[in-house]
Order: C-alpha cells, then structure tokens, then sequence
C-alpha cells in the first residue's frame, strides 16, 4: 500500500487504433489541440495510476482488481525512498470501484477513540465527489453506496448515503489518523472494518455480475504526451458522457477527432496535422507548469494553495487550474478537509539549512493551527523530499505528538534544529536534516476561521 502514490514507470507499452483519421478541416488545429490536452491532462495523470494500480500486475504500483479495498500497514519511514514527500501521520487506504454492472458499498465502523479518518472520492475527471469520514459524515458506522451513471435501480434499507459518479470507475482514497508507533496495531485494527461489497452481495443475491477487465489502452508515458492522447482521452470518455456544460467544448474539440469511443489512428495524420497537434500539447504543458508554480500564494514564508482542488461545480471551467493542480500533486483534498502550507524559507526569506543554523517556531497561544482534528509538521530533506533519520525516530511534530510542553502564557515552541536542543526540550524538538530541507504542515478538518482567510503557521526563525 506504499506504493499508492509511485509514480509509474517508465517502459513504454504501444497502442494503437484501426480506422484511418480525417484530416480536421478547421485552420486552428493547434489551439484546439492545446484546449484539449489541458482538458485531458489531469485524466490521464489518473488513468496513470489506474492502469498501474489496477489494471497492469506487472506494475510496481499494483495494489489490486478493481472493486477490492487494500490498507496501508506500516508508518512510512526515512527507509521509504519510492514516494516523495511520505505521510507519516495517516495509514492510507484505496479501491478503485468498477461501476458499470452494478453499485457498490463501503461499510465502515464506528470510531471511538477520536481517531480521524476519510474516505476522498474522486473521479475520473479528478473532481473530488464527495468524502465519508470524520468531517462529512461523523463518526458512527455507515454503509455507502456508489452508483454509476447508467443505475437506476432501488436503494436498499441501511445505506446511509449515495454517491453518483459521472463516470463508470471512481477511486475512494481512505487516510485513517495514526496517533504513533504505539498505536499502529489499533489502527490497523480500525481499518480491518472497513469493508467492501457488491451491491448483489448485500442483498444475498449470487454474485454472477461481473465486469471484463475495461477496452483502455495499455499506458504509454511517451504516447500520452504526443498526438496519441487523442485515443487516450477517446477511450476514457467512452466510459462516461460529456457533461451538459462542455458539450460547445466537446464540438470544437471534434475538429481533431475528440469524441467519446471515437476510433482514432494517429498514424494516419499527415506531418502538418501532427505537428500542430503536438505544437498545441506543448503550449498546454507550457501553460500547466507555469500556472502550477501560481497556484498559491506565500504567507510568513509558507505556500498556501487554494482553489486548485474540488468538485465539479467548484472547478467548472476552471480547466488549466485543475491541469496544474494536477500536475502539482494528483489527488488533492478540498481546503475544507485538509490542507498542506510548505515552506522552505526562513523568516529572513533565507533557505532552511540544518547544517548552518538552528531554528524556531513559536506560537503564541492565539496561533495554533485551528483544527477540528489534528496538525503535524513534517520534515523532509532536500532535494530528495524524504524523511530524515533521527536519534529518536521523530520525523514529524504536532498535536498529536505526546508530552509537548506548552510555555506558563499557552504560547509554544518548536525547536528545529540537526542536534538535541537538551534533554528538557526534546519533547518539543523536530530534528533536522543536516542540509537545506522544507517543512511540511498538514491541518485535517480546519476550522471555519482557518479556511477565511487561510491560515499560515509563523514564520521560522534562526535561533
């Protein structure tokens, strides 16, 4: 479960379709290729890791079929070197549920102890769908159904609420809160209750529905960045249908052979069409790198990213911002479940460097991170963007962390810095990476005067 966010490998598998393409009649092939490629960015960065994490078992990434949920068992460590910037406050879980013969129900216990999790739901489009868990649906056991476009049959008794998803595949991304090293049993206990079941498993009928493994073409990492993303985003799209407010989009994007299941054979473009096409995907990755280095704004020296991440009435239209979000970091939470300031910078806007100073992070009593759950700040060393081996094996530090003494005004400090700052402030003590690093904070479930205007921790001094 590691691997749930790798990024996939590198090899190269070929795709290819049969009928012969028309050459588009309209003189702005490569501005429709641009709109078109930032349209189907972020759902080929998806079918990226769907593909690897459920279709292709030969993948590092391989969890398991569609429609069976597999959990995350060990805290992620400086061991970890795959992923990038690793979470060390949450167990993750995932299943990518195969809707097109029937819905289907997570069921999930009720939680006792406090403890924080979510379920994100997202979307072939990456439209965040809807969340069960902590903030959206409290914490008592639940059963809840996810249905397909096409259903139209009856709810049965006992489901606590229904998600309808624009396309036929949908991920629910599950984060449960792990207080420590101590608690990792518990936690995995919580998370051997949640449970998946065909919708025909539910109401004891046999289970003779099954789904063929879905016509998607085997990923490329190199076809998708050239004229094949046509058949690409042709094959996604005919799992779902163009959603009423960019059917104009879906016409003009006709012109260069965008449609739903439409066959296309990119072999079969002449070298000028090819060319504008591909001069269009430029453009568009040219545009989406850019916007992804705007996303946010920087507050005490930390960057805070709003408005990048939501569902589709929140990011109707807004297809560059959601390319970039993307391609910033797939998968992202809506600001109201969580949120990530990073900073790399000291309060002199000057790198943080464990190997030159030490630093400071103080809170006065009325700064705290406003959260309903919980806040961590975690460490990363740089370029790498991994934990840090430690003398205590401490690699974040937050709410959650035992024993942290606040000063007689309710004011706390945080002491960063590669050595012990002596033994009665360790427990306030995140160790540092002997180098540049970046801090990491994560704030689940803010509160409301968290959100408006976005909260920034302090800025970090030298000591």
């Amino acid at each position: 479960m590691k691997k749930i966010v790798l990024y996939l490998f590198a090899g190269a598998i070929l795709f290819s379709c049969s009928k012969p393409q028309e050459k588009p009649e309209s003189a702005n092939i490569s501005e429709i290729a641009e709109e078109a490629y930032t349209f189907a960015y972020p759902m080929l960065e998806h079918y990226k890791m769907m593909f690897a994490m459920a279709m292709y078992k030969e993948s590092g990434a391989y969890e398991a079929p569609f429609n069976v949920l597999t959990n995350m068992t060990e805290l992620s460590g400086p061991q970890d070197t795959i992923i990038v910037r690793p979470n060390n406050d949450t167990f993750y879980s995932a299943v990518w549920f195969d809707l097109r013969n029937q819905p289907y129900i997570l069921e999930v216990p009720e939680i006792t102890d406090g403890r924080y999790y979510s379920f994100q739901l997202i979307d072939m489009y990456t439209h965040n769908i809807g969340y069960i868990g902590s903030r959206a649906t409290g914490l008592e056991e639940g059963a809840y159904l996810f249905a397909g476009p096409d259903w139209k049959g009856e709810i049965p008794d006992g489901i606590s609420k229904v998600f309808r998803s624009e396309g036929q595949f949908l991920l629910a991304l599950g984060r449960t809160q792990v207080f420590g090293p101590a608690d990792v049993e518990k936690a995995q206990e919580v998370m051997s209750h949640y449970q998946v079941k065909s919708l025909n498993e539910l109401l004891g009928i046999e289970n003779t529905s099954t789904s063929d493994m879905p016509e998607l073409p085997p990923f490329d990492p190199v076809k998708i960045q050239n004229e094949h993303f046509i058949g690409y985003l042709n094959a996604l799209m005919s799992y779902m249908e163009p959603h009423p407010s960019e059917e104009a989009l879906f016409s003009k994007f006709a012109e260069i052979g965008v449609g739903p299941g439409v066959p296309f054979n990119a072999e079969s473009l002449d070298e000028e069409t090819r060319a504008a096409i591909n001069g269009g995907i430029e453009r568009a990755m040219e545009k989406i790198k850019l916007e992804s280095e705007n996303l946010g704004i920087r507050k005490n020296g930390w960057q805070l990213v709003a408005g990048a991440f939501g569902d589709r009435e929140a990011m109707q239209g807004k297809y560059l911002t959601r390319a970039a979000a993307a391609y910033f970091g797939l998968w992202g939470n809506d600001l109201e479940e969580a949120f990530y300031p990073e900073t790399s910078l000291d309060a002199e806007n000057e790198p943080l460097d464990g190997s030159k100073h030490n630093y400071i992070l103080h809170f006065e009593s009325d700064e705290l991170p406003p959260v309903n759950a919980f806040w961590s700040m975690t460490m990363y060393r740089l370029p790498a963007q991994l934990l840090v081996e430690n003398a205590i094996n401490r690699y974040k530090i937050g709410s959650a962390t035992g024993g942290m003494k606040f000063n007689e005004d309710g004011s706390l400090d945080i002491y960063i810095q590669k050595d012990s700052p002596g033994k009665e402030l360790e427990t306030n003590w995140l160790p540092a990476y002997d180098g540049l690093f970046s801090l990491q904070s994560r704030f689940y479930w803010p509160k409301e005067e968290g959100l408006d205007p976005l909260y920034a921790p302090p800025a970090v001094k030298k000591r």
